[in-house]
């Protein structure tokens, strides 16, 4: 295991290797940084659970995608684009846009000098962040590292680790969700540093999309748990209890549990995300406001405060921003004005918050359990004792039969918007594209040579560029914006991903 004292001697990785972002080729120390157990928040926080009643956490969820759309196709971020391309569309919100991306870092440090305990959570896609490198704006990521890497700050900010691409879980190839997990974790690593990633421990869904297919599930946990995540945020309504009811308290951290196919299991925490609007709830601080309004709970034989959970887009509509910087800063002031903003309702990360009440007693075992929608109507046609993926095949294709509404596509902040349905076009390129990378390369990572020698092929320009289409092809926007310019960014980045295969492979 390595410890936060011995990361300093691992050598710092290089940012862009190639023109590209570095996202693989360092498997082994990401893996031994990222399964440090030892506490994050714990000695440094300010926070006495005896003295606090309610807490909440809000996070901020930021992307821009990558696209084939430079002046002779090159990759290059959308925000790139936007400011290249001022007169189409919202375009003009670029440096709008550009900044909400960086002032979080002056936020933390102007509240934390004028007395105030704030808190927030930070989700970057990897897409975003290598956009920022490429477009020259290093101020944007400089700012970053200020609240990132500066031990003034670090008590005040938590990262959360995503998929690299903005990939959408339950329609994402199972064999590549490990993959955009560690290369997002990689590349957070090449930019703010490896003591930085060891602290890394949530984990935000793109569009808080949860796979209800059990298998699916199964493989997303086992990833996380795999590469060092202790918990996940999950939409409320994305989840139910094992007897297929709505949450009974949504304030408290909940067990998910997985279970496959075979019947085997797998759990993680979860820190339930309410619904409503997103961006206005958390524009208006409204997670502190409900947090207010609550009081403790009793939880297995330990009294703790409730946490209210929220995510929003950081940057998206004119609410965040616009009303965000002062809605925020305001509730800030309010509580450090009540005994510091550190009694009473107070804000917190997620895994300050899991550890306080942990180190008080609480066990992830004694969270109230919880699984994802829909699958309880699976367990009932099918006993987990002998359950088989035939089995679970047949239980599926029955409740849909009976039932047109249902399916097992998985579940997101929103019903209304299917990442599925009449996608074939990309869908289709992209299943083919991840068979075909996994084909080529597989054998050649899983052959009987040392695990240094499987370390070396991904350490190789052609196995770099080939991952980072296949992740690419991936991202949820080329299905999210529709049909037409996405769909044609997707099927070029097919073209090259199956060129780059056939011809280095």
């Amino acid at each position: 295991m390595t410890s936060f004292s011995t990361q300093t001697t691992l050598t710092p990785l290089s940012e862009i290797i190639d023109g590209l972002p570095n996202i693989c080729g360092h498997e082994a120390e990401v893996l031994a940084v990222v399964n440090d157990n030892q506490p994050v928040f714990l000695d440094k926080t300010n926070l006495r659970l005896e003295e606090i009643t309610a807490t909440f956490a809000i996070a901020l969820h930021m992307h821009q995608p990558t696209i084939p759309a430079g002046s002779n196709g090159e990759l290059i971020g959308h925000l790139q684009y936007m400011f290249e391309h001022q007169q189409e569309g919202d375009n003009h919100n670029a440096e709008p846009f550009a900044y909400c991306y960086s002032r979080m870092g002056d936020f933390i440090p102007e509240l934390v000098a004028s007395g105030c305990n704030p808190r927030v959570m930070l989700d970057y896609s990897g897409n975003l962040l290598w956009g920022l490198r490429q477009m020259g704006r290093g101020d944007i990521l400089d700012n970053l590292k200020r609240i990132t890497c500066d031990p003034t700050y670090q008590p005040y900010v938590e990262w959360l680790g995503t998929t690299w691409s903005h990939a959408v879980i339950p329609s994402t190839p199972i064999p590549d969700l490990k993959l955009h997990i560690q290369a997002w974790q990689h590349h957070f690593a090449a930019i703010f540093g490896w003591e930085a990633l060891a602290r890394v421990k949530g984990f935000s869904p793109p569009e808080m999309h949860l796979p209800n297919h059990p298998d699916t599930l199964f493989e997303f946990v086992k990833a996380l748990k795999e590469s060092g995540y202790r918990w996940l945020l999950v939409q409320e309504h994305s989840i139910e209890t094992l007897t297929g009811q709505p949450l009974q308290d949504k304030h408290l951290p909940h067990r998910l549990v997985a279970r496959n196919s075979w019947g085997e299991t797998i759990s993680i925490t979860a820190l339930i995300k309410t619904q409503g609007s997103d961006t206005k709830l958390v524009a208006q601080m409204q997670p502190y406001y409900e947090a207010k309004t609550l009081t403790k709970r009793q939880l297995s034989n330990v009294s703790v405060p409730p946490i209210v959970s929220q995510i929003g887009d950081g940057e998206n509509g004119g609410v965040m921003m616009n009303e965000f910087p002062s809605g925020f800063k305001q509730a800030w002031y309010e509580m450090a004005a009540q005994g510091g903003g550190k009694t009473g309702v107070v804000g917190v990360t997620g895994t300050e918050y899991l550890e306080l009440i942990e180190a008080a007693g609480c066990q992830p075992e004694d969270y109230p359990a919880c699984q994802a929608i829909g699958q309880h109507q699976i367990w009932q046609r099918v006993s987990p004792e002998s359950s088989t993926p035939d089995l679970v095949t047949q239980a599926i294709e029955e409740l849909k039969q009976n039932n047109p509404n249902f399916h097992m596509d998985g579940a997101s902040w929103t019903n209304s918007i299917s990442w599925v349905k009449g996608y074939e076009n990309v869908l289709t390129p992209m299943n083919q594209l991840s068979a075909e990378f996994h084909q080529k390369i597989d054998p050649l990572l899983q052959s009987e040579s040392p695990s240094s020698v499987a370390e070396n092929i991904t350490k190789q320009p052609h196995y770099r560029e080939a991952l980072i289409n296949n992740l690419l092809l991936q991202t949820s926007c080329f299905r999210y914006w529709g049909q037409g310019v996405w769909t044609d960014y997707a099927r070029e980045i097919y073209r090259r991903g199956e060129v780059g295969i056939q011809n280095n492979f």
